[in-house]
């Protein structure tokens, strides 16, 4: 079993920043690919940023810039520091990771946290 389980959500005002968390734990050989999903209300999910073990990272056109995403390995963590938050950026936020859970190359699955809210108001 793998659990993932995220932090740092809320309330914020246009401008501000936020820094959401996400951590895996359970029983698995290596933690791959970590990423972020948002779903904004009304709207299909987007992918929004990912990064390798390696730390290679991409990211989507709609949030170059005021996005960054970051892990710790050690951690079997990923982080989303979120700077110039505007109402658009509203969603829900789930981070996933590509786990192998043994050491066989054919299996490797995905996981999913269960979400945390940012909302950006005045």
């Amino acid at each position: 079993q793998v659990q993932l389980v995220e932090s740092g959500g809320g309330l914020v005002q246009p401008g501000g920043s936020l820094r959401l968390s996400c951590t895996a734990s359970g029983s698995f050989f290596r933690i791959n690919a970590m990423g972020w999903y948002r779903q904004a209300p009304g709207k299909q999910r987007e992918w929004v940023a990912s990064a390798t073990r390696g730390g290679s990272t991409n990211y989507a056109d709609s949030v170059k810039g005021r996005f960054t995403i970051s892990r710790d390995n050690a951690k079997n963590a990923v982080y989303l520091q979120i700077k110039s938050l505007k109402p658009e950026d509203t969603a829900v936020y789930d981070c996933y990771a590509e786990v192998s859970v043994t050491t066989s190359p054919l299996d490797e699955r995905p996981y999913w946290g269960q979400g945390t809210q940012v909302t950006v108001s005045s």
